[in-house]
């Protein structure tokens, strides 16, 4: 008994090795010996969570927002974050080749030592200012100072000839990723949010622009954005998935779809109101759905710790996710161009029945809420597991919403996917989608998400 003990305890022991050293295989140093790399593996992660939260503030203090290019920007920022620093990490692969036409990007010099840091400091620089150059000239003066003082802090330990190089692989790799992102479909979308050419059908179940809107502008969102892109090939050869017809009979499955969105607005209770404006996350006012998902990305990685390799890919994987969700979520939504509940509630059941708050500017089916919030789960889940506790704390201190008498306070997660059922059941609470939008997204979701992690991250 006492020998099978010890022989389990050894095995143990041996896989328990096996593990970390499989692990420092992954996010070792190039040309650096064994015992080095044991030493100097774990890179701290903070520079990689400054520039996530750097990229969720310029997108909130920039004006004209929308999460179309808000899912667009954070999908090219988590890329060229990975790449900058990919070549450091020994087992860790390239997204070259991997999404369409993106080839020949800059390769490091074999021969010399790399700080790392200093090379995503660089890219994150240099990406944020192309994708936010319309954002105004105190949010770019916060991003030059970033960049300065993450520069400054690494003086002392690097030298000059370290820092150019490393700086310079960096930037030479955004310039890249840049000049291939302007090839997607979305290049500076922010300049035409609303196509007044685009013909909107017009019938039973069709979309128009609500009377009570989140616009002031009566326009659909991005009608061509599922056009562009995605970063992973297959989401763009995902089908299109069915809705159920618009049918006004009271025994049909269209109306009882819409008549669970009437009741729900009558019944919410106060927890459900703080739902509902947790995940509004209205893009005049926040930095829109995108920005929360990829604020989620900080969060787990501020509670996780890994080192600066897993947490660029952190940012990369779902910031993919994200934008190729939206991608797909609004070539479903410019299929169908289907009607939200307002005005079907209001001709077929009530005219008193009013919204919990404004309309987004686009057709419904599906809801992009559910579809970026799975994505962004699976990746997640597949980075740190499926029973990871967190704390949402994006909104804590915005000012309490005195016309709802909801305040917003931190949400506690038992895993990543409960917090996308939540901010999917948002929308019903909301009175803006139904129970199809929100479960076909979901559905759909994962897909995007699992097609993201099954690219080759490992060499």
């Amino acid at each position: 008994m006492q020998f099978r003990l010890l022989q389990h305890k050894m095995t143990y022991f041996i896989a328990i090795v096996l593990m970390a050293v499989s692990s420092l295989l992954c996010y070792g140093f190039e040309g650096k010996s064994d015992a080095k790399v044991v030493a100097e593996n774990h890179i701290s992660a903070e520079v990689a969570v400054k520039w996530g939260q750097m990229t969720v503030r310029i997108m909130k203090a920039t004006p004209n927002g929308s999460p179309t290019y808000g899912s667009r920007a954070v999908g090219y920022m988590g890329l060229v974050m990975y790449e900058s620093v990919v070549e450091g990490a020994l087992k860790c692969k390239s997204m070259e080749g991997q999404l369409a036409g993106l080839m020949n990007l800059p390769k490091t010099d074999k021969t010399k030592k790399y700080n790392w840091i200093l090379s995503l400091n660089a890219g994150q620089a240099y990406m944020l200012k192309r994708l936010y150059e319309q954002t105004d000239k105190v949010n770019i003066a916060s991003i030059d100072s970033l960049e300065n003082a993450i520069n400054q802090s690494q003086v002392a330990t690097t030298s000059l000839e370290v820092k150019e190089h490393s700086v310079q692989y960096g930037r030479a790799i955004a310039e890249a990723i840049f000049e291939w992102s302007k090839t997607d479909g979305g290049f500076e979308g922010y300049k035409k949010n609303f196509d007044s050419t685009y013909t909107l059908p017009v019938g039973n179940g069709y979309w128009k622009a609500p009377p009570k809107g989140q616009s002031p502008v009566a326009l659909p969102l991005h009608p061509y954005w599922g056009k562009n892109r995605t970063f992973a090939p297959a989401n763009g050869a995902l089908p299109v998935p069915k809705m159920i017809a618009f049918d006004y009979r009271k025994d049909s499955q269209y109306y009882a779809q819409m008549y669970e969105v009437y009741t729900k607005r009558k019944t919410l209770t106060q927890e459900e109101k703080e739902i509902a404006n947790w995940w509004g996350d209205d893009p005049s006012q926040t930095f829109s759905p995108p920005g929360h998902s990829y604020n989620l990305a900080t969060i787990a990685i501020k509670t996780a710790k890994p080192d600066l390799f897993k947490a660029a890919e952190t940012y990369a994987k779902i910031g993919m996710a994200v934008a190729d969700a939206f991608i797909n979520c609004w070539k479903c939504k410019y299929t169908y161009h289907a009607e939200r509940p307002f005005f079907f509630i209001y001709y077929n059941m009530s005219t008193m029945w009013d919204l919990f708050w404004p309309e987004p500017p686009f057709p419904a089916f599906y809801s992009g809420h559910a579809g970026q919030a799975a994505a962004a789960a699976m990746v997640l889940t597949d980075l740190y597991g499926s029973s990871f506790k967190f704390t949402d704390d994006s909104h804590v201190g915005r000012p309490k919403d005195e016309e709802r008498l909801v305040e917003f306070k931190a949400r506690h997660f038992n895993s990543f996917w409960e917090s996308a059922l939540e901010s999917a059941n948002s929308r019903l609470y909301g009175g803006i989608h139904t129970c199809q939008d929100n479960e076909v997204g979901l559905a759909e979701g994962k897909k995007i998400g699992q097609n993201i992690n099954t690219l080759a991250w490992r060499r």
